[in-house]
């Protein structure tokens, strides 16, 4: 741990904060709005348009709060869940419910290796999917075990950051095209409809902006790399109460910031695949997954569009599984530590099996997507899984918020009503889900 710091009053000082920053406000973009809101737009159009801005606007408030809780009182989100009343069997109901999300994580990630394959075949590779495969993952293990965490992160962050602009730039250059976003396609898709096939819909809503595996590691990175570190243990003391509310105002500050970024990038997505892919009816499938992917910036761009996705992808892509196999590493062996499998009373020894974990996690996603090739359906797997998550996530804060983060952080009754609308609104669209689930079953 560092030393304890008083938290940052001058704009300059908080813009200081944001670099160290946590993996959510350093990977603004993923395989959320790379490939699922991009495959909706394609699919349904603009309709959807009021659905993808409410997925990122809700989750920030369920965001802050676990961040919050795990400032007041420095426990991992596995060890908050554990405390959330109910049924145990050796761990809480709510942490078996999200071993399931943890496991469907698994093809997510899995399929994003396979996108990656099919980037570097773009490119122009003669290997096959298998090498590259093993490629990816073997790099993405050796780099994290030695750690060079931070080289990465900072190279991933500043090309994800491009790729995030040429994005939003495209969007503005289909307007030299046949393509052109128009005011009236602006208006449908804020409309309010629905599609007749939610499923894909579903799952974007699970991972765009910050998905549910993010919320669930964002206290993590609080604890390890961010504002909970500076803050120290409560002592009861007037300082400590002082700096904890320094540090959440910065927490704050980073959170909205990056809320306004993805959100921008994740409408710029779905707009491209709603204007050029569904336009021109070109599917996002299995099959040249990426190859039809690139039209959302050939069409702007011209040739050089393709090696601009090429770059942009690889980039995305990669930090997503680099930045999500550090982030499944630390949660894997938290949970088998509170099993009991694992015995890390040290933070020695808990680095250690972390290490261990890096290596064995990317093993694991090679042999998925190579058992499976489907690198479409894994993601929307993991992105389904993430988003029936929320729920008991938003639950769990709204717990967190009234019986454990200690009162004098509790936040103002505006923010604690935005708090109660995400999780009613993340409730009910879990709760469609599974109605029109079912409904289909039984030929409803």
């Amino acid at each position: 741990m560092s030393e304890i710091q008083e938290a940052p009053t001058t704009f300059n000082g908080i813009r200081k904060q944001l670099g160290p920053g946590l993996i959510i406000s350093a990977n603004i973009v993923g395989s959320g709005e790379l490939i699922v809101t991009t495959k909706l737009g394609a699919d349904v159009g603009f309709i959807m348009l009021w659905f993808i801005i409410l997925g990122c606007l809700l989750k920030v408030f369920v965001q802050l709060e676990l961040g919050r809780y795990a400032i007041s009182k420095r426990k991992t989100t596995l060890e908050a869940l554990n405390t959330v009343p109910g049924p145990k069997l050796v761990v809480s109901w709510l942490v078996w419910i999200w071993t399931l999300m943890y496991a469907a994580i698994f093809f997510q990630l899995s399929g994003m290796v396979g996108g990656l394959a099919q980037v570097f075949n773009l490119a122009g590779s003669d290997l096959s999917h298998t090498v590259l495969a093993i490629l990816i993952t073997g790099s993405c293990a050796i780099l994290l075990y030695v750690g060079r965490y931070k080289f990465i992160q900072n190279f991933s962050s500043i090309m994800i950051a491009s790729f995030t602009v040429f994005t939003i730039f495209a969007v503005f250059s289909l307007y030299w095209t046949q393509y052109g976003v128009t005011g009236s396609q602006i208006a449908e898709g804020l409309s309010f409809r629905l599609p007749e096939e939610f499923l894909i819909a579903f799952a974007a809503f699970g991972v765009i902006g910050v998905g549910a595996s993010e919320l669930i590691v964002y206290p993590y990175w609080c604890l390890e790399k961010g504002y909970g570190k500076y803050v120290g243990p409560d002592d009861g003391s007037e300082e400590w109460i002082n700096r904890a509310q320094g540090w959440i105002r910065v927490m704050k500050y980073d959170a909205m910031l990056s809320l306004v970024i993805y959100t921008g990038a994740t409408i710029a997505f779905y707009l491209l695949g709603a204007a050029v892919l569904h336009g021109r009816g070109i599917p996002v499938e299995n099959d040249n997954l990426m190859a039809n992917l690139s039209n959302i910036y050939s069409t702007s761009f011209g040739d050089v569009g393709l090696w601009i996705f090429v770059v942009g992808a690889m980039a995305v892509l990669y930090s997503t599984v680099f930045v999500a196999t550090a982030s499944n590493s630390r949660l894997g062996v938290d949970f088998l530590n509170l099993l009991g499998i694992l015995k890390c009373d040290t933070e020695e020894k808990r680095k250690n099996a972390v290490r261990i974990a890096c290596v064995v996690l990317p093993a694991l996603f090679c042999i998925f997507y190579l058992s499976v090739g489907k690198p479409v359906t894994l993601v929307a797997v993991g992105a389904v899984a993430q988003a029936l998550m929320l729920p008991f996530v938003s639950l769990a804060a709204i717990y967190f918020l009234y019986y454990q983060t200690h009162e004098r952080l509790r936040p103002k009754a505006s923010w604690i009503f935005g708090l109660w609308i995400s999780g009613i609104a993340m409730t009910a669209v879990g709760f469609y889900q599974v109605w029109r689930e079912f409904g289909s079953f039984f030929g409803g």
